[in-house]
C-alpha cells in the first residue's frame, strides 16, 4: 500500500489490538501508527550505526501530510546510510533546548564571586538576574547577536546608553566562561556593537560651581555624602557605604578594607577637620553597621537626591565621581601637592604606585596623604562658609565619645535626619 492522506485516515486497528503500524511499499521505513483510540501519525523506522532498531514519530495525520511526511522520512533513512543516528541526533537537541539563558546565570555567579569585588558581583548580578531577564527563557546555543543587539536597544531607551554598554559588558563575560566551561560553543556578544561609544570624562568642578552645591547641600545623608566626596577623594559607593567599624575617630582615621575598594588593597584615608565636622553630625544606630541610610545595604537614592540638588545649585552636566576626579585637581593644580602623593589618597596603583612598591610605600605616604587632605580640607572650607568652624575648632567634636540610639529610638534627644530630596 502506498501511503496517502486518505488510505492513512481509512486505516482501522483490528479487534483485541491496542496499536498498528503500517509500512509504505514504495518507501520502506515510512509509516503510520495508528491506535484504539483513533490517534495517527507518521513515523519512520531505520537502524543506526549500531544496528539498533530506532523509530522516530514525525507528526500527526492530518496535521503534517503525507508528502511532507515522506518527504522527511527519507531525509531521514538516507542519513541513516551515512552512518548517523537522527533519533540520537534529535535527543541532543532536545536537551540543548531545555538549558536556557537563564538556568546558567547563578552557576556563573557563584563560580565568579571569589574572584570579584562585593560591588562588582552585586552589579553583575543585577544585570544577568533583572536587565537580561526577557531572554532567560530563550535556550542557550539560540542567544545570537540579533537578541543581543535587540535587548541592548530596549536598555537603552529605557536606562540610557551607560547602563547598555555595563549590560553588554556583563553578558560578555558571562559568555567568556560558559565557553571556558564548555557550557556554550562561542561568545555571542563578540561582534556586537556597544550601544554608545566610552567617553573617558574629564568633568572638573570650578571653585564657583564647588561652591555652589556645597552651599545647595542640605544637612541630610546626601549633602553629608557629597561633601565628604570632596574632602576624601575616594569613590562614591566607598563613601556611601561607610561603616562605624572603618573609624577612628580620635585618631581621625577612616580604613577602607581591601574588599570594598576597587584595586583589592587596605586603604587608609586621614580626615581632615571638616571631614570629621560632617561625621560629628551623624548618630550611631545601635545595631547598624552603615554610617549612611537605612536599613543594611547604606544610603539609597541617588538619582533623585542628585537630580534636586543640581535644580537648587544650579550646576549641571556632572556626576558624583567627577568630585573624585575634582579633589585630585585641586590637590594637584591648586595645591601642589605631588603626584604620587595624590595616586596614594585615590588608592591608584598605577604610575608611581604600580606594582610591589605600592605596597610598601603605604606606610611611608601616611603622613603626606593627611597633609594632603588636610589642605584640601582648608582649601574647601574657605569655599564654603558652612564648614568654617570645622577649619577653626582645634578639638573635632568626633574626638569625643558619640552619643549612641536604638534603631528604634534616640539616646540622646537630637535626631539624625535622614534624606529629604
Amino acid at each position: 500500500m502506498r501511503l496517502t492522506n486518505q488510505t492513512a485516515l481509512a486505516l482501522q486497528v483490528p479487534a483485541g489490538r491496542d496499536k498498528v503500524v503500517v509500512f509504505d511499499d514504495d518507501l520502506p521505513g515510512f509509516g503510520v501508527s495508528v491506535s484504539q483510540g483513533g490517534s495517527r501519525a507518521w513515523v519512520v523506522q531505520y537502524r543506526n550505526a549500531l544496528g539498533q532498531s530506532k523509530r522516530e514519530t514525525l507528526g500527526k495525520v492530518g496535521v503534517l501530510t503525507a508528502a511532507d511526511a515522506r518527504r522527511a522520512a527519507g531525509e531521514r533513512l538516507a542519513r541513516a546510510k551515512l552512518g548517523e543516528d537522527p533519533h540520537a541526533e534529535k535527543a541532543k537537541a532536545k536537551a540543548r533546548a531545555a538549558i536556557t539563558l537563564g538556568a546558567v546565570v547563578d552557576p556563573y555567579l557563584e563560580a565568579a564571586e571569589p574572584n570579584m569585588r562585593p560591588a562588582y558581583h552585586a552589579e553583575a548580578t543585577r544585570y544577568l538576574r533583572t536587565v537580561w531577564k526577557p531572554l532567560h527563557k530563550v535556550p542557550l546555543h539560540t542567544v545570537d547577536r540579533q537578541k543581543i543587539s535587540d535587548r541592548l536597544a530596549e536598555i537603552r531607551r529605557e536606562t540610557g546608553p551607560h547602563a547598555a554598554n555595563r549590560a553588554r559588558s556583563a553578558l560578555s563575560a558571562h559568555f567568556a566562561w560558559l565557553v571556558g566551561t564548555g557550557k556554550a560553543e562561542l561568545n555571542p556578544v563578540m561582534g556586537v556593537p556597544k550601544p554608545a561609544p566610552e567617553v573617558r570624562r574629564a568633568r572638573v568642578l570650578s571653585e564657583d560651581e564647588i561652591a555652589r552645591v556645597l552651599k545647595a547641600c542640605r544637612d541630610d545623608d546626601f549633602g553629608r555624602i557629597v561633601r565628604l566626596l570632596l574632602l576624601t577623594g575616594q569613590r562614591r559607593d566607598e563613601v556611601a557605604e561607610m561603616m562605624w567599624p572603618e573609624l577612628n575617630l580620635a585618631g581621625a582615621l577612616w580604613s577602607l578594607p581591601g574588599a570594598r575598594v576597587k584595586n583589592g588593597l587596605d586603604h587608609d584615608v586621614p580626615l581632615s577637620a571638616p571631614a570629621l565636622q560632617i561625621l560629628s553630625t551623624m548618630q550611631d544606630i545601635e545595631g547598624q553597621a552603615f554610617v549612611f541610610g537605612q536599613g543594611g545595604n547604606g544610603f539609597q537614592g541617588f538619582s533623585k537626591a542628585k537630580a534636586a540638588l543640581d535644580k537648587r545649585s544650579g550646576v549641571t552636566g556632572w556626576r558624583l565621581h567627577d568630585l573624585r576626579r575634582t579633589a585630585a585637581t585641586l590637590m594637584t593644580d591648586r595645591l601642589k601637592v605631588l603626584p604620587h602623593v595624590v595616586e596614594a589618597v585615590l588608592n591608584h596603583i598605577s604610575g608611581h604606585k604600580a606594582g610591589v612598591a605600592g605596597i610598601y610605600n603605604r606606610a611611608v605616604y601616611a603622613t603626606e596623604k593627611r597633609e594632603a587632605l588636610d589642605a584640601l580640607g582648608g582649601f574647601v572650607t574657605s569655599l564654603n562658609p558652612v564648614l568654617q568652624v570645622a577649619a577653626t575648632d582645634p578639638e573635632p567634636p568626633l574626638a569625643k565619645p558619640k552619643k549612641r540610639r536604638t534603631a528604634t529610638g534616640l539616646a540622646h534627644p537630637t535626631k539624625r535626619r535622614r534624606v529629604q530630596a
